[in-house]
């Protein structure tokens, strides 16, 4: 069991083959409005905005949710993630959409028990039926830091929390999976040892083409879902080969044969040079 390998995904365009948000707004009708607040707040406070503009125009959550349903999704993906649970590592996903979003997705392809951890915008149901999104950082009231992510999620820190986590549980490899702008501050935290796995031709592979001397981890880029699938359970199995190795070799009991003494008597004769 590959135990020793924590795999972080993203979740749009990643996981999911578009954006879960503007999948929804589209689905349902309100895409204008959507672009034409975009330009005036971040897109987290906009997706909260919306939400309540889709509940006063009576879209109820299971409107929502069965659009979240058909969302599309590569058929490789789900196997490919079955696998990597299947084979012990800890996956996880990091990502700018929200919980309800990413819940309702992962519970109707049923894989939402192959992950230990969601990290993400909160998305949860008030009172009212009505659907509220929260910044994963309250940047209200506090700046997170990070000039190069949103203001309301650094992927970055909450890369620097998982692995100060595990830290305690012994030497860990991260293999990261992703698409956009935010997945290249967590690339630049990853290791000498980690894995880095951007989608090609998307906006992280271009910042990590321009920058390639400031990441430590290992690149190998995927186009889409097959892809992802192959080079995900190769780096897998090439990791747990070669720590199964190490482990062997580390632990072979060696043998030194005791000498008999008529032997070591007779040493110093036949060492002897002749003169």
């Amino acid at each position: 069991m590959a135990t020793g390998i924590v795999v972080v995904f993203d979740f749009d365009k990643t996981i999911i083959d578009l954006d879960s948000d503007n999948w929804v707004l589209d689905e349902l009708g309100f895409t204008d409005l959507f672009n034409q607040l975009l330009p005036t707040m971040p897109w987290n406070s906009l997706m909260d905005k919306m939400m309540g503009e889709l509940h006063a125009n009576g879209k109820t959550i299971q409107d929502i949710e069965e659009v979240l349903k058909r969302v599309p999704i590569h058929p490789r993906i789900v196997p490919a993630i079955k696998s990597a649970h299947a084979l012990g590592c800890d996956l996880r996903i990091v990502s700018d959409a929200n919980l309800f979003f990413i819940e309702t997705i992962l519970n109707h392809l049923g894989i939402r028990g192959c992950f230990s951890e969601i990290n993400t915008n909160p998305g949860y149901v008030d009172e009212n039926g009505r659907l509220r999104i929260h910044p994963y950082h309250d940047f209200h009231s506090a700046s997170h830091g990070c000039d190069r992510c949103p203001p309301n999620m650094c992927k970055g820190m909450v890369i620097e929390r998982i692995q100060a986590s595990i830290a305690k549980e012994g030497k860990k490899r991260h293999i990261y999976l992703g698409d956009g702008i935010g997945d290249f501050c967590p690339s630049l935290k990853l290791k000498e040892g980690d894995y880095m796995m951007p989608r090609k031709n998307f906006p992280v592979w271009d910042l990590i083409c321009k920058n390639r001397m400031l990441l430590k981890a290992e690149i190998h880029e995927w186009n889409d879902g097959e892809d992802l699938e192959r080079l995900l359970l190769q780096l897998i199995h090439s990791i747990f080969a070669a720590e199964e190795s190490l482990s062997q070799l580390l632990s072979t009991d060696c043998k030194f044969q005791t000498i008999p003494m008529s032997v070591h008597q007779a040493l110093p004769q036949a060492l002897s040079v002749p003169q």
